[in-house]
């Protein structure tokens, strides 16, 4: 009991930036944008965070979350380029999300090339420390963004046009709902929670920013949306078992029994739990009926 207690502060940290990012992926597919590029803006958000933190770390106290503001606004702005290529231009929105992807690999690389002159950032002293009990701070914004989304999303009028503009953007239109404007700002806030998931990603579980670094993460964020079944409360759930198995897969090579087994099969373990539990549980019926389809002004 005491080493299963002893693992929640990891398992915790583990879940944040995942469920974080979950809860990103989650609004965009409400609203009917899909956001393939979590683990990019994921990418985004470490870097911005890790460099600010690197560059004011000794000149300026309480820097973390300073380089935790900077994270969501990089994600923020990043998103903007998926949000205007699957809105406006009304591009395939897979293609979008994976040309994010592609482009925060290299844009990062090279904006580290330039800053600081190697492909990664320097190594910062101290990333966030932990709060009482060993739980990091990430983990209480997590559960304060999750207890928030569902409020906006289920008590909210803001919430219901949203997620209207998902399951049907053309009655959503004829009831005088931006269609446009909801999804941009659906977008912009996915951007934006996976920009914070990366940033809380980098500065509790490294010590730097390398484009290993999100390591599919996002990812595993965006396969919690679709096992969650698009509601708070799921991906919640989802989150917390993925961030489970990842840390699971630390921990196991503390286990006697096990460490014949080779590294690489605790390195693919999340990965395979994301994979079977995908292939059990989750459903198409349950998603947003237009997600992925954009948006005809004057369509039916």
């Amino acid at each position: 009991m005491s080493s299963v207690l002893g693992m929640l502060p990891s398992v915790l940290m583990m879940v944040a930036p995942i469920l974080i990012a979950a809860l990103g992926g989650m609004i965009a597919e409400r609203a009917g944008v899909t956001n393939i590029g979590l683990e990019g803006l994921m990418g985004v958000g470490a870097f911005a965070a890790a460099t600010s933190h690197a560059l004011l770390e000794s000149s300026l106290p309480g820097s973390v979350w300073f380089a935790l503001l900077m994270a969501t606004a990089a994600g923020t702005l990043f998103s903007l380029v998926h949000a205007f290529a699957s809105i406006t231009l009304k591009a395939d929105q897979t293609v979008s999300g994976t040309g994010i992807n592609l482009l925060s690999i290299g844009g990062t690389v090279f904006l580290c090339q330039i800053i600081f002159k190697q492909e990664r950032t320097e190594p910062y002293k101290l990333g966030m420390m932990p709060g009482p009990g060993g739980i990091y701070p990430t983990a209480w914004i997590a559960l304060v963004l999750l207890g928030a989304i569902w409020y906006l999303l289920y008590k909210r009028p803001m919430g219901l046009r949203l997620r209207a503009c998902g399951e049907h953007p053309a009655a959503a239109a004829s009831a005088g709902i931006d269609v446009y404007k909801a999804r941009y700002l659906a977008v912009l806030a996915s951007g934006a929670l996976a920009g914070l998931a990366g940033g809380c990603l980098v500065l509790t579980q490294t010590i730097q920013y390398t484009n290993m670094t999100i390591n599919g993460a996002g990812f595993i964020a965006l396969a919690a949306v679709s096992f969650g079944r698009w509601t708070p409360k799921g991906v919640g759930g989802a989150s917390l078992l993925f961030g489970t198995a990842v840390a699971l897969a630390i921990y196991m090579v503390n286990i006697e029994a096990l460490r014949r087994l080779p590294p690489e099969f605790f390195s693919v373990t999340p990965y395979l739990i994301t994979l079977v539990t995908l292939v059990i549980f989750s459903g198409k019926d349950y998603a947003p009926k237009a997600v992925g389809i954009p948006y005809e002004k004057g369509a039916s």
